[in-house]
Formats: C-alpha cells, structure tokens, sequence
C-alpha cells in the first residue's frame, strides 16, 4: 500500500513467544523504546508504527506511543489501535462489529476498549487462535468468509484485527460481502501512514482510503 505511493518503509522486529495471550503480549512493552531507535539512528521518521493490535491494547496505547517516542523522538507514533479507531471516527461508525482471530480471554481487553473508546460493538468474534502464525496462515478467501458470517445487524462496520491477520488486501471483498464499511490493523495503519506522510490519496481499495485524516 505504501512502498508504491513513494513513502519508504523500514522496519525492526522485537521478540515474542507464543501462545498469545495477554501476559506475552504485555512482555513486550520492555523492548519498544530500544526497538524505535535501532530505526534509521539519528534520521527524522514522519510516522513510526508499533504493530501489534492486542499488544497495543494490553500495555496501552499511550504507553506504546510515549514508548515510541522516547526510542525516536520527533516522530508520529501510531499503533493499530489508534489509527483502527482514528479510522472508524472518520468513517462516522460508532456501532462496531469486532473480530478477532484470538481467544476470547485475548479478545476481551480489546472489546473492553473499543466501549472505553465510545464505540458500541453489535457483536464480537473471537475464532480462538493462540499462535500468531496461525493467524498468519488464515486465508485471504476465509478471511471474507468470517467478516460476513460475523456481522452483525445494525453494525456501521467491522473491524478485523491482528497484523497477522491478511485482511488489508481483501478490504474491498469484505466490504461487499457484508454491505458496511471493514477496517483491519494493517489497512487502518496504512491509511493514517499515507495522511501522517502528507498523502491524501487512496492507497488501496476500500471506503477509508477515500477519506481525510479527522484531526479531534
């Protein structure tokens, strides 16, 4: 989504050891700041992303970005999270369809913060997934199959989360199987990528990607 539209993506890994649950997703927080600075050391960044969805949850979402930012000072922190619900307000959809490829001791931190966020979720899908190359390996065509059968009437949107999770490139399939807007991490990401780069086009198929960044 982005490489194409000239915005250059670098990127640095931090360890983690399955199953995920929310005491491993939370071991991570140690290892953010450290991982912020090994990125292009002593370079401006316009964005840096902290990519994992319940991680960004579990440590929370301020805590992931001052994180961020003491590891890269100057920069745009962004975790899926914020850029999913950035991009939920922008579409005006305040009654969410959530799913997971999580538990549902996994899914519960993230249902309990879209309803802190002022969202009200119609319905919550955990496909109960522990090992996130599991969710990796979920098919882009069973990734279409599960929005449709887990929206819920009355929804406004769904979001499907996980980084892991390939739902990003099948944004427009999602969204005429089940008639509302879909958001997932990834493309939420891209998307608040593109507007943190001064990008204002549509870098993928998809209902957000026509939309403006709305600045609260």
């Amino acid at each position: 989504i982005l490489s194409p539209r000239g915005i250059w993506v670098y990127s640095t890994r931090i360890p983690f050891a399955n199953p995920v649950t929310p005491e491993t997703l939370a071991a991570m927080a140690g290892d953010i700041t450290e991982a912020a600075s090994l990125i292009l050391p002593g370079e401006p960044l316009d964005a840096l992303v902290y990519s994992c969805t319940s991680a960004s949850v579990v440590i929370g979402d301020q805590a992931v970005r001052a994180a961020i930012l003491a590891g890269k000072p100057g920069t745009q922190a962004i975790t899926p999270i914020s850029a999913a619900f950035a991009g939920l307000r922008a579409l005006g959809a305040q009654k969410i369809t959530l799913l997971t490829p999580y538990t549902e001791d996994t899914t519960a931190p993230m249902a309990a913060c879209f309803e802190a966020g002022g969202f009200t979720l119609q319905g919550v899908t955990s496909l109960g997934l522990t090992d996130d190359r599991d969710m990796a390996r979920i098919s882009p065509d069973s990734i279409v199959q599960a929005a449709r059968a887990a929206l819920v009437a009355g929804s406004e949107a769904i979001f499907i989360s996980c980084t892991a999770v390939r739902a990003a490139g099948v944004i427009a399939q999602i969204e005429a199987a089940t008639g509302v807007p879909a958001v997932s991490s990834n493309y939420a990401t891209a998307w608040a990528v593109l507007r943190a780069c001064g990008d204002q086009g549509a870098g993928a198929d998809g209902q957000l990607m026509r939309l403006p960044m709305v600045q609260e």
